[in-house]
């Protein structure tokens, strides 16, 4: 069977996966913050999925941030419960590459992590992120309420004008709500603090994101 990547599988096409969930140390390596809820406890915090390409190097743009409590990447938008990353990399599970951010809103505005999700990538590739191709490569945003979504939504209109002025072509960032979001495997966690001079894909336009 041959499988297109740029294209996303029908759901009744993609992989079986499995039910039990991919084992996941509860400890971020960089901060030492839990990266599973509860978060230790921790409350008022919030939380949203961003794609942008290679989650290695997406990662570490968010856990820099101050205000964002912690960071894990993972598997979300796509159909395959509890897919493996190998699984992942063929195509078959509509699952793109995201990073978890869960801050503290009130120390770090939702639109100052919107203009660095923006900044970071080029959100007008399709699913590709540079020289990465692929579904799993897409830019998406993943919202966990209707606020997010709307300021998301809002947030890639004032960003396509000035995408435009630059002579850059459309965005097409997939904006939707949350669904499930998978761990990926240890190995993946906080990968450019373990190995810091590992690949980082992560390249934006060049356009600042006012917002």
């Amino acid at each position: 069977m041959t499988i297109d990547k740029s294209v996303l599988p029908n759901p009744s096409d993609a992989l079986a996966g499995r039910s039990e969930a991919v084992p996941v140390t509860d400890q971020h390596f960089v901060h030492g913050r839990p990266i599973k809820p509860p978060y230790g406890g921790e409350q008022g915090l919030q939380q949203v999925l961003f794609g942008l390409g290679c989650f290695w190097g997406a990662e570490r743009k968010f856990w820099q941030i101050p205000g964002v409590f912690t960071t894990a990447v993972g598997y979300a938008g796509g159909f395959t419960p509890n897919p493996s990353y190998e699984e992942v990399c063929t195509g078959r599970t509509g699952h793109n590459e995201v990073v978890l951010v869960v801050y503290r809103p009130a120390e770090v505005e939702f639109t100052d992590l919107l203009a660095t999700f923006f900044e970071s990538h080029d959100p007008t590739q399709g699913m590709r992120q540079g020289n990465d191709m692929g579904t799993q490569y897409r830019s998406g945003i993943y919202c966990f309420t209707e606020q997010q979504r709307v300021a998301a939504q809002q947030a890639a209109e004032k960003y396509q004008a000035a995408l435009t002025d630059a002579g850059h072509a459309t965005i097409t960032t997939e904006i939707k709500m949350a669904g499930d979001f998978y761990y990926a495997e240890n190995y993946h966690q906080q990968y450019l603090a373990k190995n810091p001079q590992g690949y980082c894909g992560i390249g934006g336009t060049g356009v600042s994101c006012a917002i």
